[in-house]
């Protein structure tokens, strides 16, 4: 079976960002996802690729860029969309937030979006599908040739840890502490085709690979392989779907300089002639783990001889290793907030902070609001019409 990659002249960016709908007096979900979408018809109802659409529960929904340059056209789509939605929700007593899950709410207690991808999705995963009240962000990198696309997906792979406990916002699970930085991280990968990708050679093992699938009947179109990275052959992109709901612009913003630099330096060292790090399967689940588990606190193994570093020294070289690349890419400023995570606290430590200072988990979705809230209101502020233009 032969896959076709639509290769980018560039490392472009495409991001999606999963939203929750929030009651302003309850702090609990609505179901009023049909009705946002409605409002909105000329961002929901484009025929190719619409910014705005349905996720699996009619308490979220998906606010999708246009293919973007930089970090900051990226950010002012994304601020655009968030600014309209806020305009037709905050008359009717509603606002938005991102987390990885909803600190209080109960998938029990939900409805399903409509569509048939949706039901089919149900009808064959159960339990599995019926449970995923979680959002993530997803980031695409445009990748400059099919053959690189699996060694930068192995690269990548390599960095799991590094994306979800940057990112990790889902301490709460139905109004219960887990334990965990990310719960969602969990949840969603208990899909017999999410986690980790496999490590295969080349772009002919993938193309034989997902043969495979096919035949065997696990999935019924690549759209259902879920894996943390893949590439996706329509866009020409890599995506990098390790990251847990982000409640801010500024650190999606963050997730998508670290992603677009990352596969901007792989991208080069393929051409300069370099092989790229390709490590065992056992570390990368290890490392996930890890990072679900105790995020920012997680000791990473670093080679298959099972030496650890803590996670946070590793990030603080990461940035500087990545500093003129994104410097290039003019994403220096978004990429430099990894430090200001690492010494001020992930979504999930300040979630946590807000109970710990007896709080209660009403306080910790009203905390996600005002974080949200004030970080989009601040990025729409002078920002041109002319930028990021679909």
């Amino acid at each position: 079976m032969g896959i076709a990659f639509t290769t980018s002249e560039r490392a472009t960016l495409g991001v999606e960002w999963e939203l929750q709908l929030v009651d302003r007096g309850s702090r609990h979900l609505r179901q009023e996802a049909r009705q946002l979408l409605a409002a909105l018809p000329d961002l929901s109802s484009e025929a190719t690729v619409p910014p705005l659409r349905h996720e699996l529960m009619q308490s979220q929904v998906e606010v999708v860029t246009g293919i973007c340059e930089t970090v900051e056209e990226a950010k002012g789509d994304l601020g655009r969309s968030v600014a309209r939605m806020r305009e037709v929700l905050e008359p009717r007593g509603a606002t938005l937030t991102c987390s990885g899950t909803h600190p209080i709410d109960d998938w029990r207690d939900q409805e399903l979006s409509p569509g048939k991808r949706y039901g089919e999705l149900v009808d064959q995963m159960q339990w599995l599908a019926r449970r995923i009240l979680t959002c993530g962000v997803h980031v695409h990198v445009g990748v400059r040739g099919q053959e690189k696309a699996i060694p930068i997906v192995n690269a990548l792979a390599n960095y799991l840890p590094h994306f979800l406990a940057l990112s990790a916002s889902s301490p709460f699970w139905g109004g219960h502490d887990t334990g965990l930085a990310s719960a969602r991280s969990i949840v969603f990968g208990a899909l017999p085709t999410s986690g980790p990708p496999p490590n295969l050679p080349g772009w002919t093992a993938f193309e034989e690979y997902l043969e495979t699938l096919l035949r065997a009947g696990t999935i019924a179109s690549i759209k259902e392989v879920w894996w943390d990275i893949r590439p996706h052959p329509d866009f020409g992109t890599i995506e990098i779907r390790m990251f847990d709901g982000i409640p801010t612009l500024r650190e999606v913003g963050m997730a998508a300089a670290l992603s677009q630099s990352l596969v901007e330096m792989f991208d080069h060292q393929l051409d300069r002639g370099y092989s790229l790090p390709s490590p065992p399967s056992w570390v990368v689940k290890d490392n996930k783990w890890r990072a679900t588990r105790y995020g920012l606190d997680a000791r990473v193994i670093t080679d298959s001889h099972g030496t650890t570093v803590p996670i946070r020294d590793d990030l603080y070289e990461l940035v500087r290793e990545l500093a003129p690349v994104a410097a290039r890419l003019g994403c220096a400023e978004d990429l430099d907030l990894i430090s200001e995570i690492l010494d001020k606290g992930a979504s999930y430590e300040r979630q946590r902070a807000v109970v710990a200072e007896g709080g209660s988990l009403e306080d910790v979705v009203d905390m996600l609001s005002a974080e949200f809230e004030g970080d989009s209101t601040r990025a729409t502020v002078g920002v041109g019409d002319g930028a990021g233009a679909r």
